[in-house]
């Protein structure tokens, strides 16, 4: 008798390291919110009353600063997502021309940092144009990640096999047709953990906007923290609340994959 290969896993090995994994985002989860809640809850009810450059006054500034952060990465994302899918779609173009476009836009685009480009369409391309700065910014999210989503995407139309759109064809479906009816739906099953995955580190990305004079978490906390001089206090609590929010969207992007993948 054969003995059974070691890489496949067992239904209860799999269940065991999900469950693992599900009491370590629950353990993250339950750090970052008591502290995040309790460093000025402490403030507001025990000292009971507003410690200058404390927690409290803090936390009253943040809800702005996580508006701009989620708007930036909802945004970002959605330019990415459609640059990614035009650019895939050039990759996989029968024109010469347009593939060698849709090649030099992702190397170019993936050579440049995420920062330098931020510089570069809000104050270089600033002396020409009067680009506002949130614009900027997910332009700046939108044409890098997107470089980085076009591999993604034609990665998914790839590994359709080529007898679906043959077949899509022969029932009088247009190249165009068969591409949106048949085979992006099939491809979203492999596209859509990859987006999502683009998506969280979009969001810890949004740090850098802060250089644009957005008022994101980061940008909230660097002005107090240049206030009041409590630069360790400061950035321990950005970073809780970087950290709450990540995990918070990481949960959203596995619900909305197991929903996509029922659906589909």
């Amino acid at each position: 008798m054969t003995e059974p290969s070691k890489n496949i896993q067992s239904p209860t090995t799999a269940n065991g390291r999900r469950s693992v994994e599900k009491l370590g985002w629950n353990l993250a989860v339950a750090i970052s919110f008591i502290l995040l809640v309790y460093l000025p809850g402490r403030e507001a009810f025990l000292i009971q009353e507003e410690v200058p450059g404390g927690y409290l006054p803090l936390l009253k500034l943040l809800p702005l600063g996580v508006a701009y952060t989620f708007g930036i990465t909802l945004l970002g994302s959605a330019a990415a997502i459609g640059v990614g899918l035009l650019v895939a779609l050039g990759k996989l173009c029968p024109y010469r021309w347009i593939r060698v476009a849709a090649d030099f836009y992702t190397e170019v685009l993936r050579g440049l940092p995420l920062l330098v480009l931020l510089f570069y369409i809000y104050y270089a391309l600033g002396e020409f144009l009067n680009i506002p700065a949130l614009a900027a910014a997910v332009i700046g999210f939108g044409t890098s990640y997107g470089a980085y989503m076009a591999d993604v995407f034609r990665a998914g139309i790839q590994a359709i096999p080529k007898e679906q759109g043959e077949a899509a064809r022969s029932l009088g479906m247009t190249p165009r047709q068969a591409m949106l009816k048949i085979i992006l739906p099939q491809a979203m099953r492999t596209i859509v953990p990859a987006v999502g995955n683009q998506t969280l580190g979009m969001l810890k990305d949004t740090s850098l906007v802060s250089v644009l004079a957005i008022s994101d978490v980061l940008r909230v906390g660097n002005e107090y923290a240049t206030r009041h001089f409590n630069y360790l206090e400061t950035y321990s609590y950005i970073a809780l609340a970087y950290l709450a929010l990540t995990l918070l969207l990481s949960r959203l992007v596995l619900y909305l994959e197991s929903r996509w993948l029922e659906a589909s």
